[in-house]
């Protein structure tokens, strides 16, 4: 059996960046302990676009493929059950799909961009001396970081590096292939329960 995890992320029509997507999520869960038995990365772009695709894997898949979803949360997450929060929450809706397990969706919590605040010395290495870790959200816990915080603080951090200031796109995925999954995990219960799930079925 294969498993497939479908990301959002990517851009809905940009090949390039769905190479760099899968690149950068290879890359971090070969460094999380599973080069050899590497799930199938597939970059789906929008967030509803990953849950259609997983969805429609899903149906089809029976014993053949062991489908994975990991999107941004968006919001807190404080139901249990993680299909409950997307089912609840506004904008989302989304249905189970008829057998998908507990174990089949995840979340980068709020936003991709909170597994970075879990290793702030890789993006000072990435960005260099001039990089202002303190610019960064202050807050206990990356998972009560909200979206907004997270971007804005690596705005912050970010304005006056070489580099450029942070956005999404390209510069994001070789941020995510530079960090720390061990640091990751310590910081986010979501992180662990994502890469255990992973180490149990690859």
């Amino acid at each position: 059996m294969s498993v497939r995890v479908y990301v959002e992320g990517g851009g809905e029509h940009n090949k390039a960046l769905q190479t760099e997507c899968r690149r950068a999520f290879s890359e971090f869960l070969q460094k999380a302990g599973l080069a050899g038995r590497m799930p199938k990365i597939v970059a789906c772009g929008r967030r509803s676009s990953a849950y259609e695709r997983f969805c429609t894997s899903q149906e089809s898949s029976h014993t053949e493929h062991f489908p994975v979803l990991l999107v941004d949360s968006e919001d807190p997450v404080v139901e249990p059950i993680p299909w409950d929060h997307v089912r609840l929450r506004p904008g989302d809706r989304w249905s189970r799909p008829n057998g998908a397990l507990d174990d089949q969706i995840h979340f980068m919590v709020q936003a991709m961009e909170a597994w970075f605040h879990a290793d702030k010395e890789s993006l000072q290495r990435f960005y260099g001396s001039l990089f202002r870790v303190a610019a960064l959200s202050q807050r206990n816990g990356i998972e009560n970081i909200a979206k907004a915080d997270l971007f804005n603080g690596l705005q912050r951090a970010t304005r006056d590096c070489p580099k450029g200031e942070y956005s999404k796109g390209e510069v994001s995925f070789q941020v995510l292939a530079q960090i720390d999954p061990a640091k990751v995990r310590k910081a986010s219960s979501h992180t662990d329960r994502f890469l255990t799930v992973l180490d149990k079925v690859c």
